[in-house]
């Protein structure tokens, strides 16, 4: 109820979900039928831009999400959840977001979470994928690390089109960098 009164207040505000693939907003995998269901019922009450990933990196279980946004007509933020191990390199990276990109996402969105990231590789990653997509780039990050700042710098001298903040009040530590240091 509460989003079906703030979009009639506010009609044109984008409102956005992050979304698990097959796990919903959970973390039990539903069947498709139970997916598609909510995505239609999401879009009836206002989200427009879906933020769907998948924690492992296991595109099939998005398919089915990215499929039924793309048919309801909203916009599909696909997502890398960005981790650091001896096969998790810049190549592969590029190639999930070829992936994503043939899946048909409007955004590519990096998520890490754990704040893993260091500058220089944020730099090599959002600059190797600007050469390699076409889709908007959207980094997500949390500052538990301290990173943050110095990666969204690193970001935005690559060409990174979006980047998660906080206002200042309700960042930092587990949450997102400041809105007020980026501006």
């Amino acid at each position: 109820r509460q989003i079906r009164r703030f979009k009639e207040a506010m009609p044109n505000t984008p409102q956005q979900m992050l979304f698990r693939g097959q796990n919903i907003l959970g973390y039990r995998h539903y069947a498709d039928d139970v997916v598609e269901r909510f995505v239609k019922q999401s879009v009836d009450v206002g989200i427009n831009i879906f933020r769907i990933f998948d924690a492992l990196n296991d595109f099939r279980n998005i398919e089915t999400a990215v499929k039924t946004v793309k048919k309801c007509g909203e916009i599909v933020e696909g997502a890398i959840s960005y981790t650091v191990s001896p096969v998790h390199n810049l190549e592969l990276y590029i190639k999930m977001g070829k992936e994503l990109e043939n899946m048909c996402s409007d955004i590519l969105c990096i998520k890490y979470m754990a704040g893993l990231l260091s500058p220089k590789t944020t730099n090599d990653l959002i600059t190797e994928l600007k050469k390699n997509i076409k889709l908007p780039i959207h980094l997500h990050s949390h500052a538990t690390t301290g990173l943050a700042g110095m990666n969204f710098q690193c970001a935005i001298e690559a060409g990174v089109d979006m980047v998660d903040t906080a206002i200042s009040c309700l960042s930092m530590g587990t949450s997102h960098y400041a809105t007020e240091c980026i501006v």
